[in-house]
């Protein structure tokens, strides 16, 4: 647990240490918060006194629940494990936050895997859920939950439902980190061949820092309430492969081999409607899919700045994040 003293505002960071953690935690403390950072070993969250002992020890305005495991796959191996972090931490942490003080502001992060495979084209806030993984189920009830507790308690609890984000911080089993270390390595001359799954597969991809831009504006709204934050742009893999190769002057086709063993089988078209974002919040997205893409590739070899140039908007332009 990290705290950063002598500043008029405090919040509370769970999963400080991921993707997400770590720019919110900037974007806070360049905004004169004091921010408690809370890491797996820090404080069991599926402890009620324990979560509750820290409210009381912080008395934080706003909470910012990050925790949680983020890649989708693997919550067919351990269900349990997404079980325990998104559906009894989270209802922890709402009767942790009920009942130390009900003031304090909270944000949840949920996804986009909420939606499944859905009958409409793009997704918004009243999109019905369809899960189709143990990771998106748990997030469904995360979700539904909060908007009991909202109802029922008159929390100021937002809950945003976050599409693919991708920074330079992302692990090497995320896709975009994958091609964007391959493509650096292949540039470099230290690997011949990228080897990838379904070149078709389609997603949203956004960048981080600007995702953490609308959770903080969230908090900062006199009422509550749940948003879609996205760019609204489906990008193919093969798209993001084209964008990547081409940002380092070769061509894609003499690199990537295709194995079909890697394929999963995602067909779902998970695009978001942010409207509401946008109309409320002020929020959009301000790095581009071809900026995004050149930036993980230039981060993946060190090459230059990993800042992009912000195309104007809310984007917090402080930073170095389903």
């Amino acid at each position: 647990m990290d705290v950063c003293a002598g500043a008029s505002l405090r919040a509370v960071v769970t999963g400080a240490a991921g993707q997400d953690g770590s720019y919110l935690t900037e974007l806070l403390r360049a905004r004169g918060y004091d921010v408690i950072t809370v890491d797996r070993g820090d404080v069991d969250l599926l402890d009620q006194a324990a979560v509750g002992g820290l409210l009381r020890d912080a008395r934080p305005r706003e909470l910012y629940h990050l925790a949680g495991t983020s890649f989708v796959p693997r919550s067919w191996e351990s269900p349990l494990d997404d079980a325990r972090i998104a559906v009894v931490g989270v209802t922890t942490l709402l009767e942790a936050l009920r009942e130390v003080d009900p003031a304090i502001r909270l944000f949840l992060a949920s996804s986009a895997e909420i939606f499944g495979v859905p009958d409409e084209v793009p997704q918004s806030e009243s999109t019905p859920f369809r899960p189709l993984t143990p990771y998106g189920a748990a997030k469904a009830y995360g979700n539904f939950l909060l908007a009991a507790y909202r109802h029922r308690y008159r929390l100021h609890a937002s809950c945003g439902i976050l599409f693919n984000h991708e920074s330079p911080r992302r692990p090497l089993e995320f896709l975009p980190s994958k091609v964007a270390h391959g493509v650096a390595a292949i540039a470099a001359g230290r690997q011949q061949e990228l080897v990838l799954g379904d070149l078709g597969a389609q997603r949203d991809w956004g960048y981080a820092p600007d995702y953490v831009e609308a959770m903080w504006s969230m908090l900062q709204q006199a009422e509550p309430d749940d948003y879609v934050v996205a760019t609204g742009e489906l990008h193919s893999v093969q798209e993001l492969v084209e964008v990547a190769f081409a940002h380092v002057g070769l061509d894609w086709r003499e690199h990537v081999r295709v194995d079909e063993s890697l394929q999963r089988g995602q067909s779902a078209k998970l695009v978001g409607d942010a409207s509401k974002a946008r109309e409320r919040l002020g929020w959009k997205p301000t790095v581009t899919f071809e900026q995004l893409v050149a930036l993980l590739v230039d981060a993946a070899g060190g090459v230059g700045s990993t800042e992009p140039r912000k195309s104007g908007g809310a984007g917090f332009a402080g930073a170095g994040a389903e």
